[in-house]
C-alpha cells in the first residue's frame, strides 16, 4: 500500500507532533491523499493535553521505516492443505500460472512446498519405473472426487490405500490370466468401459475397486454383486485413457511436497535478508508472523519491487534525529525551522526551511498562502505548536511572522494564545511526573558537529524547584544516557517559562565544562539568564565552544 508518512523527529515535542498532523492535513487537502501523520517517539503529558483539547488522536506510531519483507511480499497467499489432492493443486497452478504452492495446515503453518517439477516427475515417471505409473495412493472417496465421478457402491472408502491400477481393455481370457498374476493381498483398481463380462469377473475375483468409464450405465445385478463382494464401484464421465491418467493425481499432496524450505519473518529488514535470499536455491519463501503463521509469499522477483513508503520530515532535517531507516526510503519534502544539517537525498525535493520560531508557523502559513481551508481544530493544534516552541512569542526565536500567524490562528480556532499557554505549561511537569531517565530524554536531540556527536535536551517548567529537588538523579541519568550513546557530552536545558531564564546541566568532556563561561552554580550546573532557546541560543554557543576546543587541540600538536 502506498503511503506518505509526515513525521517529526525522535523524542517529539509539541511542535513536532502538531506540525506533523497539520501538514498531513494540508497535503491531503491539496491532493496527496495518502499523506498520514506519524511519530517515532512517545507523546508526553503536554502533548496529550493539546491533542485532547482539540479532539485529535495521536499520530500513528512508527518506530522504523526500513524496508521490510512485509513491504514487498505477496499478501494474497494461494495454497493447498496437506490432504488436498495433486489434481486440486495442479488445477490451481494452471489457473494462476504458478510453479510452486505452499502447503498450509489449518493453523496456516507451512508444511512444505509443492513444486510443479516434482509433481510432474510423480505423475509422469520415467520409462525405467513402469510400475510407479500404475500405483495409486489415495482413498477411494478422494479418487471419485478427482475423477469427477460418483460412488455407486462404497465400502470403507475413506481410508487411504495403496492400490495397483490395471486397465480392462482386453479379452475376458486375457484379463482373467492377468488377474492370476496378482497376489490376493494386492489391492487392484480396475478401470473398464461398458464391458459387463470384465466387470463381473473383476467383482467375482474380489478386486478392491472398479471404475466404469465414459459415464456408461451399470447394470443393477452388477451393482448388487459389487455390494455383496465389498467391491467399491465408481462411475466416471471420462474415457479410459483420461481416467487412468487422473487416478494417480488423487494422491494427497503431503506425499509429494518438499519438506525442505526456508521461511522469512514479515518484520525482517530487507537489507538483512536480501543477499541470502538472492543466493538461496529456493525460488519462493513463505513469510511468517511471530506466531509462525504464513501471512505472505516472497519470490526473488519481489525483491526488485519499489518500496511504496515515502517520508515528509517536519521539524528536523538531520538523519541523526530522524526515524530509524529514513535513509533507506524516499524523502519527498522537509519542512523545518532549524539549522540545515548534512542530510542528502537521491533526487531534488521540496525543502522549506524558514527562520521562524516553530514549524507550526510554516505549516499554518502554507494553508494561508495557498488559500486552503484551515479547520478550527487544526488551527488550534498549530497554535499550540507555535506557542510551545516560542513560549508564546517570548523566546528570542520568535519573529514578526510568528506573531502575524498566531493572530490568525487565534481568530480561526477561537482560542486565546495567552490563556492556552498558561494551561499548556501547567498541564504536565516532566520533572514532577517522570523518572529521571525518561525526563532527560523526552525532548532530546542528537547533533553531529565536525565529527563530534552530542545531545541537547530541553525541559520547560514553571520554576526550578523540581530540578533542585532531583538534581543528583537527573545528572546521573544524563551521564548514563551520554555513556550509553557514546556522546562527547550531553546537555540538559531546564527553562523557566515565567522568568525566561534557564539552568544548564552538563556531563561529559571536562575541557568543554571548563570552557563554559556562564556562571557555575554547582559542578555540572550553570545559570543561563535570558536563555530559553536550544536552537537559537544554546546550540550556537555549544558548537562555538567545540570549535574552540578543536582549535586548541590542533594548536598544541
Amino acid at each position: 500500500m502506498s503511503e506518505v508518512l509526515v513525521i517529526g523527529h525522535k523524542n517529539p515535542d509539541t511542535d513536532a507532533i502538531c506540525s506533523a498532523i497539520g501538514y498531513a492535513e494540508f497535503k491531503r487537502r491539496t491532493g496527496l491523499t495518502e499523506a498520514v501523520a506519524a511519530r517515532c517517539g512517545d507523546t508526553n503529558d503536554r502533548i496529550n493535553f493539546v491533542l485532547n483539547t482539540f479532539g485529535m488522536p495521536a499520530p500513528r506510531f512508527v518506530a522504523d521505516v526500513s524496508p521490510k519483507v512485509s513491504d514487498v511480499m505477496q499478501r494474497s497467499v494461494l495454497s493447498v492443505g496437506p490432504e488436498s489432492t495433486a489434481a486440486d493443486a495442479l488445477g490451481m497452478m494452471d489457473e494462476h500460472d504458478l510453479r510452486i504452492l505452499p502447503v498450509l495446515d489449518e493453523a496456516q503453518r507451512c508444511q512444505g512446498m509443492l513444486s510443479l517439477f516434482k509433481l510432474s516427475k510423480f505423475l509422469f515417471p520415467g520409462a525405467n519405473r513402469p510400475f510407479d505409473s500404475r500405483r495409486v495412493l489415495s482413498s477411494l472417496r478422494k479418487l471419485a472426487g478427482t475423477l469427477g465421478g460418483e460412488l455407486l457402491v462404497a465400502h470403507e472408502a475413506e481410508q487411504e490405500e495403496d492400490l495397483i491400477l490395471t486397465i480392462g481393455a482386453m479379452s475376458l481370457e486375457s484379463f482373467a490370466d492377468r488377474l492370476e498374476h496378482y497376489p490376493r493381498e494386492k489391492r487392484l483398481l480396475v478401470v473398464v468401459g461398458d464391458r459387463w463380462d470384465i466387470q463381473n469377473l473383476a467383482i467375482r475375483e474380489g478386486v478392491r475397486a472398479m471404475v466404469v468409464t465414459g459415464g456408461m450405465p451399470v447394470e443393477k445385478k452388477t451393482l448388487e454383486a459389487a455390494a455383496r463382494n465389498k467391491v467399491v464401484l465408481i462411475s466416471c464421465p471420462h474415457d479410459t485413457a483420461t481416467t487412468a491418467a487422473l487416478c494417480r493425481a488423487s494422491i494427497a499432496v503431503r506425499h509429494v511436497l518438499n519438506e525442505n524450505f526456508e521461511t522469512l519473518e514479515e518484520d525482517a529488514p530487507l537489507s538483512k535478508i536480501k543477499a541470502a535470499a538472492t543466493a538461496s536455491g529456493y525460488a519462493v519463501f513463505p513469510v511468517i508472523d511471530p506466531e509462525g503463521r504464513t501471512v505472505g509469499i516472497l519470490s526473488k522477483t519481489d525483491l526488485l519491487k519499489k518500496i511504496e513508503r515515502r517520508l515528509i520530515l517536519v521539524d528536523h532535517n538531520e538523519l541523526s534525529q530522524a526515524v530509524q531507516g529514513a535513509e533507506q526510503v524516499e524523502i519527498l519534502e522537509i519542512i523545518d525551522h532549524h539549522r540545515i544539517g548534512s542530510l542528502t537525498t537521491q533526487q531534488p525535493i521540496l525543502f522549506l526551511n524558514e527562520p521562524v520560531g516553530s514549524t507550526s508557523t510554516i505549516v499554518a502559513d502554507c494553508f494561508m498562502r495557498y488559500g486552503v481551508d484551515l479547520p478550527p481544530p487544526i488551527a488550534g493544534l498549530l497554535l499550540a505548536g507555535l506557542v510551545s516552541d516560542t513560549l508564546n512569542l517570548t523566546s528570542p526565536t520568535a519573529t514578526d511572522r510568528d506573531a502575524e500567524v498566531l493572530r490568525k490562528l487565534q481568530d480561526i480556532s477561537g482560542v486565546s494564545a495567552r490563556e492556552f499557554t498558561e494551561k499548556l505549561f501547567a498541564s504536565g511537569s516532566l520533572l514532577t511526573l517522570k523518572p529521571a531517565p525518561q525526563a532527560v530524554t523526552t525532548d532530546c536531540k542528537e547533533y553531529l558537529e565536525d565529527g563530534i556527536k552530542f545531545s541537547v535536551a530541553q525541559i520547560e517548567e514553571i520554576g526550578f524547584d523540581q530540578f533542585w529537588r532531583r538534581k543528583a538523579e537527573l545528572l546521573e541519568a544524563l551521564e548514563n544516557h551520554r555513556r550509553s550513546q557514546d556522546y562527547f557530552f550531553s546537555a540538559l536545558l531546564v527553562t523557566d517559562v515565567n522568568t525566561q531564564s534557564s539552568l544548564l546541566a552538563l556531563t561529559g568532556d571536562k575541557k568543554l565544562a571548563d570552557m563554559i563561561d556562564y556562571p557555575r552554580i554547582e559542578p555540572g550546573v550553570y545559570e543561563l539568564r535570558n536563555v530559553v532557546s536550544r536552537k537559537k541560543q544554546l546550540l550556537p554557543y555549544l558548537t562555538h565552544s567545540l570549535a574552540q576546543i578543536k582549535g586548541l587541540s590542533e594548536a598544541s600538536v
